[in-house]
């Protein structure tokens, strides 16, 4: 690996998490209420471990969040906010992807944001990295490369050691002119990777991102991956993700030897105004000490904490309500960016 700069692992230590507050110029208007209970049991989650950063549009936002957080008996001296425009709150997407150099200094990549391949405005959020880094959130160590290419942070999946997983379907819609292989050697470029590793086969319905990897397979440490299975063979699911698991099951670590798999249950579907939501328990985000997994409310839910806490035998399992997330096809990983640690400017981080 290039011993300058480096994508580090999502479970290595952080220094906070990145969110942004909804409201009713976003996306969750209709349903603001009830996406607000999700943001506050995320926050209540986050802040037993460590700090957040939340993305407010103006100061009436902000005293209204603080007032929320306050009145579910949130610790406030682990919350932390900025003032941002953002289109909508998906900051797994249009946040920054962090880059470490031994030295410890930072590289945050600010690629384009499309809105998903253009299904969205995303023009604010397009330029959210740049705002934020102009508003002295981050350590002064930490500068900003912008780069002219739609890929989104819940495209891409780092195990920490110079290994990326990602999907074909996503990449190769954002760029349908690209081969695989242009793709690869752009990608271990830009993020510092040894070697890229692709699936061809995955995906949820009602997922507007065409197949991330984070809603499909995750890495829990170099040697073993975490995936959503589907063991429903009447479900419009089942083939493609049994073809997943076989994919994942024939990749090899960089010492040769097959990936320990963790497959998640599955939920039962759940349907909304006559179309199905994308419901997956691989959409997990990794805290220090902790991960932080969607509950829906489904039977399953436990059984998903079963196998998380078999895959992170050292960290608490926590759920956490997402059931009105999936209304807008993302869950609780998409709308969370973690920032390692020493990247939050130290005035911010308690």
């Amino acid at each position: 690996m290039n011993d300058t700069l480096r994508f580090p692992a999502e479970w290595e230590p952080q220094s906070g998490v990145l969110i942004a507050w909804p409201h009713a110029d976003t996306d969750w208007a209709d349903r603001l209420a009830d996406v607000e209970e999700t943001y506050i049991a995320l926050v209540a989650a986050i802040t037993r471990f460590q700090p957040v950063l939340i993305c407010v549009g103006d100061d009436d936002i902000e005293t209204y969040a603080e007032m929320r957080l306050r009145s579910n008996r949130i610790d406030m001296e682990r919350v932390h906010f900025v003032t941002a425009q953002y289109d909508d709150t998906w900051l797994r997407d249009s946040g920054p992807i962090t880059l470490k150099r031994a030295d410890g200094s930072f590289q945050l990549l600010d690629f384009r944001f499309t809105g998903w391949g253009g299904k969205f405005e995303a023009s604010l959020d397009d330029q959210l990295v740049g705002v934020l880094h102009g508003a002295g959130v981050f350590s002064s160590s930490a500068d900003v490369r912008s780069i002219s290419f739609a890929l989104e942070g819940g495209g891409v999946e780092t195990d920490g050691a110079g290994t990326l997983l990602t999907t074909w379907q996503c990449l190769h819609e954002r760029h349908p002119e690209r081969e695989r292989e242009a793709l690869s050697a752009d990608m271990a470029q830009w993020m510092h990777q040894d070697r890229v590793l692709w699936l061809d086969h995955g995906y949820l319905e009602g997922d507007d991102t065409d197949a991330h990897i984070d809603t499909l397979a995750r890495f829990a440490s170099t040697d073993s991956i975490v995936y959503q299975a589907c063991d429903d063979a009447s479900d419009s699911h089942h083939a493609e993700l049994t073809a997943m698991g076989n994919e994942l099951a024939a990749l090899r670590t960089t010492d040769g030897q097959p990936y320990r798999l963790f497959p998640l249950p599955w939920p039962q579907p759940v349907i909304d105004e006559g179309r199905r939501l994308a419901a997956s328990y691989a959409n997990f985000l990794i805290i220090n000490g902790a991960v932080l997994m969607p509950a829906y409310g489904d039977a399953a839910d436990d059984a998903a904490r079963d196998v998380l806490a078999q895959a992170f035998p050292d960290r608490e399992i926590v759920q956490v309500p997402c059931r009105s997330l999936i209304w807008q096809n993302g869950s609780l990983h998409c709308i969370t960016m973690q920032l390692p640690a020493g990247l939050l400017a130290t005035q911010i981080t308690p």
